[in-house]
């Protein structure tokens, strides 16, 4: 079987620590890179995944103003279509 090079730039940091998860996981960094690529291709879909992921403060800040603004019923209104959507908003003169 032939191969092609891809070639990407990335920070080092992130290619140092791709390649220590991917030891950790007994395979090499071009294992992983192709089986992403072949569930891009088979999925039409990139995933992401946050679960050890830490909001930073901003996005902190930013969900507690909406729960407050949730508390207060300071938002629109639940839609079941979009044309229930554009009718509000035409109603609200936007």
């Amino acid at each position: 079987m032939s191969y092609a090079v891809i070639t990407t730039k990335i920070d080092p940091k992130t290619k140092k620590d791709a390649m220590k998860t991917a030891e950790e996981l007994g395979m090499p960094l071009s294992v992983v890179i192709k089986a992403f690529l072949k569930q891009f291709i088979r999925t039409k879909s990139v995933e992401f995944s946050a679960r050890d992921e830490e909001p930073n403060e901003y996005l902190k800040s930013v969900m507690r103003q909406a729960e407050e603004n949730w508390k207060k019923g300071n938002h629109s209104p639940k839609f079941d279509s979009g044309e229930e959507a554009v009718a509000w908003l035409e109603k609200q003169g936007l």
